[in-house]
């Protein structure tokens, strides 16, 4: 028997041709080696960031919309200043 070098399983190997008569797999523990109590923590570890970052991203878009009606509102009262009564020019005028 010789340890494979690929997966550590065992190979039995005839000495007289070097041909692989046989290949048993390493045992690999389930889930990882990781108990259930570990991978439940994980879980909630992984929810806690997830309600963190939506936390996160819902107060940007907030923030963003206040921003936009900011520039708004400062474009449109730009828009009033600037307003002479003339109406603005139409393209098919410009021919």
């Amino acid at each position: 028997m010789i340890t494979c070098p690929c997966c550590s399983g065992q190979l039995t190997i005839d000495a007289a041709t070097g041909e692989v008569l046989s290949h048993q797999a390493a045992e690999q523990p389930l889930a990882g080696g990781k108990d259930f109590d570990s991978l439940l923590r994980g879980i909630d570890e992984g929810k806690a960031k997830a309600e963190a970052l939506f936390e996160q991203e819902k107060a940007a878009l907030a923030d963003r919309d206040r921003v936009l009606e900011e520039k708004f509102k400062a474009a449109l009262e730009r828009a009033e200043q600037e307003d002479d009564g003339t109406p603005p020019v139409r393209p098919w005028d410009l021919d």
